[in-house]
Formats: C-alpha cells, sequence, structure tokens
C-alpha cells in the first residue's frame, strides 16, 4: 500500500472534495483523519498529518507501522524561494533538507546529515524539480525568505524534510510533489501582521488549485 501524507486542513479538504469522500469513508486515527482507495489497481491511503516537523514525522511513522507502506508521496503546497519559478508550479524535488537543525551563527545552516537525496531516475525528467527546505518555521519573514534564496533553494515548507528523513530510517521510498501557492512578500515596509495575513489568503486561496493539480497530472505519475 502506498501513502499519501497531507499536512493542513485546506490540502485535506481539497483532497476529500476532488475524490468525493464520503463522511462514512473518513477514519480518525491519532493525528487526523484518513481515507482508502484503489486508483489504477493501486491501494492507496491518504491521511492529514498536521502541520510542522513533529506532527508530519509522528503520523508517517505511524501509518508506516500500521499499513506497511511501500512508499509515502508527500503530497501538498509550499513557498517558492527561487523566484524562476511561478505561482502553482509544480515541483517534485530530487533533494529534501531541514535548516532549522543547527546553530546557524557558528555552523552550517543545512548539515549533510539532515539532507536526503531522492532518486527519481525512473519516473523520468520531464518535471520541474530542485530542493525543498523544511523547518518548524514558516517562510514568512523577508530575510528568512533571502536566507534561503542564498543557498540555492528551491521552495520551502515545515514537514516534507522531516518525513523523507524518516522514510530513509524506515528505508521506505519517499516522493514528494509540492505545488508552489504563495511567495514571500517583503513586509520590512509595512505591517507585518497585516502582511502575513496577505500571505496566507493568497495560500489558502490557491491550495486547491494547487491540489487538484497534483491529483491531476502527477499524482499517479509517482504511485
Amino acid at each position: 500500500m502506498i501513502g499519501v501524507s497531507i499536512a493542513t486542513k485546506w490540502e485535506y479538504e481539497a483532497t476529500l472534495d476532488y475524490y468525493d469522500v464520503k463522511d462514512h469513508e473518513r477514519c480518525s486515527y491519532p493525528y487526523g483523519e484518513y481515507f482508502m482507495t484503489t486508483l489504477d489497481d493501486a491501494e492507496l491511503v491518504f491521511y492529514s498529518t498536521g502541520v510542522r516537523k513533529a506532527n508530519g514525522v509522528g503520523a508517517n511513522q505511524y501509518m508506516l507501522s500500521r499499513f506497511n507502506l511501500t512508499k509515502v508521496i508527500v503530497a501538498g503546497t509550499c513557498a517558492g524561494i527561487d523566484d524562476t519559478f511561478n505561482l502553482l508550479d509544480i515541483v517534485i524535488p530530487r533533494r529534501a533538507v531541514q535548516y532549522d537543525c543547527t546553530v546557524k551563527e557558528v555552523e552550517p545552516l543545512i548539515k549533510s546529515s539532515f539532507i536526503v537525496d531522492i532518486e527519481l531516475a525512473n519516473y523520468g525528467d520531464d518535471f520541474l524539480t530542485g530542493t525543498i527546505a523544511t523547518a518548524d518555521r514558516a517562510v514568512v519573514m523577508w530575510n528568512d525568505y533571502l536566507e534561503l534564496k542564498k543557498h540555492d533553494i528551491t521552495v520551502a515548507d515545515t514537514e516534507a524534510g522531516a518525513i523523507a528523513y524518516i522514510c530513509k530510517k524506515n528505508a521506505i521510498e519517499c516522493i514528494i510533489i509540492k505545488g508552489i501557492s504563495d511567495f514571500p512578500t517583503d513586509e520590512r515596509g509595512a505591517n507585518p501582521v497585516e502582511s502575513n495575513a496577505e500571505q496566507i489568503n493568497v495560500y489558502v486561496a490557491n491550495t486547491p488549485k494547487v491540489m487538484t493539480k497534483i491529483f491531476d497530472d502527477y499524482l499517479m505519475r509517482f504511485v
């Protein structure tokens, strides 16, 4: 069975709508909900995890153990960092890193022990790719954006790098399929609270578009 890991409530709600999941088809587990389906003869379990690394890792370890998953696909939204990409672009990263695991004032921002290289050779090369960076702190402030940009990060989120890490520990393949829902904005000349609210509104509006694009055009290719 293949697991499809989905973090936020907006992403999961968009998933329920896309697959027309009925209430009685949804099951509860300690981190949220899940439902099971068969697509093109493949058995999949879609599950919500909640946001940030602890939820992402805990939920995926739970599902790996409960359903003996053979692969995990992390599907959802992300913030754009590389400005050669566009809103709603779908990115399948070749590398996942965690950038909040060091004392960055005296250590490298990203240590090799927190880098996961993802093998995509079996899936072709006609898709956008790059590096996804994960931290418990969402990329909202402009200085965070500039720091990640300086380190050649493509997109950023708060779960995928940690999920890839735990999948590697379990010797399970992990594929990350992320769509750019928003780009950070320079809040330095504005009210940071209002700037953050505007970015969240963009994210919420774009989330169903991203999830539809993932499910229409990408998911089954990587199953």
